[in-house]
């Protein structure tokens, strides 16, 4: 079995495990993934996921040598995008990208925890993530720039929109390794630990995510990824619409009344 899930509570870590290939990606993980992504998704269940690849390695990127065996000019034709908006969290409406769930666009929070290489697809995979917690030792980079294989699974499309145009293009064009250390400094991370702890930190981060009101936290997440191509006027009125009569008469109403009796006073967040 490549991919496991360990549940605990409302937080799920989902698993990729081969280490005997540091996590490279090969068809049958890359659906193991994408199913295990989907079940998270339409779980009532599960809040928060954590995605964490087992043995040393996020992700090595895809499998090699399972890409030296493809054959002809539309090698990955099953993959195709259709010419379409994409607009799926339960992967529906498209196929899986050659990395598993690099296409899906999630409802809820997901935080890569990376230790080792995260490359090539790896780090595609990793920007997938919400955000990122990297051991001291671990590093992204464009690795298969050497062999001349693509960003196929939205390396070019996340990269830029995380670190800037020409950040991203320094990093894709020289397909250099980039240190846990420079990426919290240029935004790629937002955490680095001690190695081994990658995992532990990204549960407790994701625990403390999965006690809060969670219509709230998906209305916020899913605001902050829409606004890219909009105007601050344009923003705005979707932020307005997104969260301010539903989300806030669900949840909202309740939660100030629960702060009106005592609850989370001074910077609370256990008891609230």
């Amino acid at each position: 079995m490549t991919v496991k899930i360990e549940k605990n509570k409302r937080v799920w870590t989902i698993i990729h495990s081969r280490p005997e290939a540091r996590n490279a990606m090969d068809p049958d993980s890359a659906d193991a993934l994408y199913s295990a992504f989907i079940e998270f998704e339409n779980s009532n269940d599960a809040s928060v996921a954590v995605f964490w690849g087992e043995g040393g390695s996020f992700c090595a990127g895809w499998d090699l040598k399972y890409a030296s065996s493809l054959k002809g000019l539309k090698p990955l034709k099953d993959l195709d995008i259709p010419n379409k908006r994409i607009n799926s969290a339960n992967g529906s409406d498209i196929p899986r990208g050659p990395m598993g769930p690099s296409r899906l666009e999630l409802t809820k929070p997901v935080i890569g925890a990376i230790s080792g290489p995260a490359v090539a697809g790896g780090m595609e995979l990793a920007l997938w993530c919400d955000f990122r917690v990297m051991e001291k030792s671990s590093y992204l980079g464009v690795y298969c720039r050497r062999w001349g294989i693509p960003l196929l699974d939205g390396g070019t499309v996340r990269l830029p929109k995380i670190v800037g145009q020409g950040r991203a293009l320094e990093i894709i064009l020289t397909g250099r390794k980039v240190m846990a250390k420079e990426c919290k400094e240029i935004g790629l991370c937002e955490y680095v630990v001690e190695d081994g702890n990658s995992r532990e930190k990204s549960e407790e981060i994701a625990h403390t995510i999965a006690k809060f009101p969670q219509e709230c936290v998906k209305a916020d997440k899913n605001s902050v990824l829409r606004q890219n191509n909009m105007t601050i006027k344009e923003g705005l009125y979707y932020e307005w619409q997104n969260s301010s009569d539903k989300v806030l008469t669900n949840e909202g109403i309740k939660g100030a009344n629960r702060f009106s009796k005592g609850k989370g006073r001074h910077g609370d967040f256990e008891n609230i």
